[in-house]
């Protein structure tokens, strides 16, 4: 048994999928099966039940799999901390993100760190700040990025940039000639949201609260788990929606979008650093923690 067995078995039970756990090893589709078929003669079990459309685990690969995700974390520890001692020539970070942060920003950022440092491999995973938060207390990331501040057991989370939210709407949208509206014209208005447990959505709603509206008093049909489908909803006319100035700026640019300002109310908000506090450091996470904290550097990216 060996650490590339164990990575393409936790991707094919993760994915469900060889075809798809290939190709984010970026190996073909019957090296992955030649990897799994070799783990379980090692192991002398079987470990997926293959159907037409999707593999799953058998009892033996749903006791492996925790085991597996745990060894692999430790293998990569261990292997951060050699490779720093290499002075940065190679190295490997694993980074969680909100979507704001995750989809527009840090990609950004990241192609400025490799040009500094090409030999680090950097991992990106991308899901809503809850996630990231149980992602950061169970170590599987040695950093999070978020557009709420991350509380917990384990958790420090420090202010890192400035994010300002905007009102959109679409171009065809009565409200597309107007510069600014009322935090009372907001009600009667049919909104679309991300789904509960982002980080803008959790904003918006800390946000309004403060003027003692609800978010769930404002009529809203739709709710997407992505900022860009609700981008692409209010383009479509689907309602109007309060989304990241980093996310609809293109948009705003090529007219498809209009940014409409709202009287009184102060959409500016921080984006978070969040790591354990108990996290193992390296000098490749701490090098990417001084760039991206860097705002002479930043600003040459986003």
């Amino acid at each position: 048994m060996n650490f590339k067995q164990l990575e393409s078995f936790i991707w094919v039970a993760e994915m469900q999928s060889f075809t798809k756990a290939a190709r984010q090893l970026y190996m073909s589709q019957p090296a992955v099966s030649f990897q799994i078929k070799a783990l379980e003669e090692n192991l002398q079990v079987i470990l997926f039940q293959r159907g037409d459309k999707k593999v799953i685990l058998t009892e033996a690969g749903r006791l492996l799999y925790p085991e597996a995700k745990q060894m692999l974390r430790h293998f990569h520890k261990i292997k951060a901390g050699l490779d720093d001692l290499k002075g940065l020539k190679t190295g490997h970070l694993v980074i969680g993100a909100s979507t704001i942060p995750g989809e527009y920003i840090l990609p950004l950022l990241m192609g400025g760190f490799k040009e500094k440092y090409p030999g680090i491999q950097i991992i990106l995973k991308i899901a809503d700040s809850s996630q990231v938060g149980r992602w950061v207390r169970e170590r599987e990331i040695d950093l999070g990025i978020t557009g709420v501040s991350l509380e917990g057991e384990g958790i420090e989370c420090t202010p890192w940039l400035n994010d300002q939210l905007v009102l959109i709407t679409s171009s065809s949208h009565p409200w597309a000639s107007l510069d600014k509206v009322s935090i009372a014209d907001l009600q009667n208005e049919l909104m679309v949201l991300r789904e509960r447990g982002s980080g803008t959505r959790r904003t918006i709603e800390q946000k309004l609260s403060d003027f003692n509206i609800s978010l769930d008093k404002i009529p809203h049909g739709i709710e997407l788990g992505s900022t860009r489908a609700v981008i692409t909803a209010v383009e479509a006319n689907l309602g109007i929606s309060i989304v990241s100035r980093y996310a609809v700026r293109e948009a705003v640019e090529l007219g498809r979008i209009r940014e409409i300002s709202v009287d009184g109310l102060d959409l500016r908000r921080n984006l978070y650093q969040a790591r354990h506090n108990q996290g193992m450091g390296g000098f490749a996470i701490e090098a990417f923690i001084s760039f991206i904290n860097d705002k002479e550097e930043c600003s040459r990216f986003i």
